[in-house]
């Protein structure tokens, strides 16, 4: 069987405008969530890592078609193409579309803005050709207007509950020439435009258009359908713009069904309604023994600066306002939030803002309801109980050994942007935050991946980011590179400690900074040596720095626990096997205590023998024979990790896969490894 593709690719490198991006990953997440992934990418992803096994679809949104190709032909291309011929899926919006045609006509004569060539992916095997209207100025709304657009509900379903027009928004796109005489070619026109044009577009004035490409599938626009006029700002100086913006917000309804509907004949699973990014949430700043919490107070004296009566940290990225228990004065902080969201009066922890449109999250200010003297109640935080947490952070603290440093003084936030950014990109607070300290959530709205992934976190899911302190002395005994591995130690170890009966359950290291579970419709079968019938379920990111003769590491850790979306569930493992639900709380608690037991043994005696053999019983790759890409396609068989830095072992295969004697080492922090396909590559 197969893995589930979830992934749905976002190029945002060279060409593409930030806007375009934005929109583009603001509409797709809402109509694709939980069901896939939608992730921003940069042209060195696509160029030189192997992201097509779990690629659901490739986006190239807005931007510069010429820029777009100056990054991807030759290599970046072939890939592409390789990968929808063999059954992708590809969506190019505005410069996308031109980019997916065979050529690109724009403002042909004109001497500042001519772009004439042909293009190598030419999935469309015609023209693309611009202005479709006139007017356009790059990184301007100056031309940028509403388009109607005539649906071709036939070719997208007539069940779909498509308007016959829509008015979209329109900055420089283009129409695809003689598209209606293309029909014989696998080309289907599911939208035109309907006013005259500024070119020539031959037969018909294709706005939209589908293609084949061997056994993929691709949808190019002219305009933009996913821009939504929510998040589109008037300008005073443009009045004829802001007449645009009412009117695509008018049809945003009949806007974003066609766009569900181009989705689902790409192939994807999508939404029956949107699923909105929800708003962040005050975060909540507690600890088991409320000195610590006071201690804490008193080491941030240095950063805290009085704002009118307010206590404000402004750190590199974030503004934080401090909340006293029992003297909180929100009316400064939430007049603005209470003229959006109206009045709460059955919850306390009002959102930061609500409305469902495109923020720059790191422009609100985060507040931290600091609690000395008692642990937040269930009314303030519904979605976590910090009674239950503390509670088995204690027992499974005493079963593992351990003082239970991880997790004692905690930061919690229903909704926050992302665990790991909050304590590393603000180093101003997190140089006065100590060893073991962990911040959690429910929900991630910019949850941060490997290189520059970013993604909407759904409920059910574990996120927390724990702050180790690992002293220069013991670099040489315990290298930092190692600490992603005791994190995927934890994770397992804390999952089979969780209670009896739970170790049983089929979890395995995927090297070197992954966690996966045997899919349940697989666990009754015992096939647990085929590596395909796995899936991701945890993922961690080590993110450190060096200062004051300690390295500082903020370990980020997401475990799927109720979310059987978009790969699959504990809870589902748990069922399977007649054992009751997890509860995030006690994961979390039963993950920290092992985590900070592991970490002990590492700084006392390093990557020894017993951690080493431990490590190996857990993963996926005894003896795997993969393939090292950077090498020419080289043949090797996966031997371990070594104990000074590591590195990944793998020995050279000759004729009949028998060795060679030669042996590679591969660092986990530069390399890819994509073990369904057995592909070792060197990471950007």
């Amino acid at each position: 069987m197969s893995n589930k593709k979830i992934d749905v690719l976002v190029y945002s490198g060279n060409g593409s405008t930030v806007e375009s991006v934005r929109h583009c990953v603001y509409s797709l997440r809402r109509l694709l969530s939980p069901h896939y992934a939608v992730i921003p990418v940069t042209g060195d992803v696509l160029v030189k890592e192997p992201w097509m096994s779990s690629c659901a679809l490739l986006v190239i949104p807005g931007g510069a078609d010429a820029a777009y190709c100056r990054t991807l032909d030759g290599e970046g291309n072939r890939r592409i193409k390789r990968y929808v011929q063999g059954g992708g899926a590809y969506l190019g919006f505005c410069a996308g579309g031109y980019y997916g045609s065979k050529r690109c006509e724009f403002e042909v004569g004109s001497k500042r803005m001519e772009v004439i060539g042909d293009r190598e992916l030419a999935f469309f095997p015609g023209i693309c050709r611009g202005l479709a209207f006139p007017g356009f100025v790059y990184n301007s709304e100056a031309g940028a207007r509403a388009v109607e657009l005539s649906v071709n509900s036939e070719a997208l379903g007539s069940d779909s509950g498509l308007s016959k027009t829509f008015r979209s928004y329109y900055n420089g796109g283009g129409v695809f020439v003689d598209a209606q005489e293309l029909v014989g070619k696998g080309v289907e026109v599911l939208a035109s435009y309907t006013e005259p044009l500024k070119v020539d577009s031959g037969e018909g004035a294709a706005a939209v258009i589908f293609c084949k490409s061997g056994s993929g599938r691709i949808i190019l626009t002219g305009p933009h359908p996913e821009f939504a006029g929510i998040n589109l700002s008037k300008r005073d100086d443009l009045p004829e713009y802001s007449k645009a913006i009412d009117a695509i917000t008018a049809d945003d309804a009949p806007r974003v069904a066609f766009l569900r509907a181009c989705l689902r004949k790409l192939g994807l699973e999508v939404n029956s309604e949107n699923h909105s990014v929800p708003s962040l949430s005050r975060l909540h700043l507690s600890s088991f023994d409320p000195s610590t919490v006071s201690t804490l107070l008193s080491e941030w004296s240095g950063i805290i600066s009085k704002e009118g009566k307010v206590d404000t940290i402004r750190c590199e990225m974030d503004t934080f306002r401090l909340e006293y228990s029992g003297t909180w004065d929100l009316s400064a902080i939430t007049s603005s939030v209470k003229s959006i969201v109206g009045d709460s009066e059955d919850r306390t922890d009002e959102p930061l803002a609500s409305d469902d449109r495109i923020l720059d999250y790191e422009k609100l200010v985060k507040r931290i309801a600091i609690h000395e003297s008692d642990l937040p109640s269930n009314k303030e935080t519904p979605y976590f109980s910090h009674h239950g947490f503390f509670s088995a952070l204690r027992q499974y603290a005493s079963q593992s050994r351990v003082e239970g440093n991880f997790g004692k003084c905690l930061l919690y936030g229903e909704v926050v942007t992302s665990t790991s950014t909050l304590l590393e990109k603000n180093v101003k607070l997190l140089n006065h935050l100590p060893h073991g300290f962990t911040a959690t959530a429910t929900t991630q709205v910019a949850g941060r991946g490997r290189g520059s992934n970013v993604w909407v976190t759904p409920p059910g899911a574990l996120m927390f980011s724990t702050v180790i302190r690992h002293p220069l002395k013991s670099l040489n005994t315990s290298p930092v590179v190692f600490i992603q591995y005791l994190a995927a130690l934890a994770i397992v170890d804390g999952i089979k400690s969780y209670g009896p009966g739970y170790s049983k359950l089929p979890i395995k290291l995927k090297w070197p900074n992954d966690v996966y579970a045997l899919r349940p419709e697989f666990a009754s079968s015992g096939k647990t040596e085929d590596r395909n019938s796995y899936a991701k379920i945890a993922g961690i990111l080590v993110n450190s720095s060096y200062a004051g003769g300690d390295f500082t590491l903020v370990v980020g850790i997401g475990v799927n626990v109720a979310n059987a979306l978009p790969t699959t569930a504990l809870n589902l493992l748990a069922k399977a096997a007649g054992l009751r639900p997890f509860s995030s709380e006690s994961l979390l608690a039963s993950i920290l205590a092992k985590f900070e037991n592991i970490y002990q043994k590492f700084c006392r005696t390093g990557w020894d023998a017993n951690m080493e053999e431990d490590y190996y019983k857990k993963w996926l790759h005894t003896d795997q024979i993969v393939t090292i890409e950077s090498e020419g396609g080289l043949r090797a068989r996966v031997k371990g990790i070594t104990r000074d830095w590591g590195l990944l072992v793998a020995e050279e295969l000759g004729y009949n896969d028998i060795p060679t004697g030669k042996k590679w080492q591969l660092q986990s922090d530069s390399n890819s490894f994509d073990f369904f396909k057995g592909l070792l590559k060197r990471k950007i």
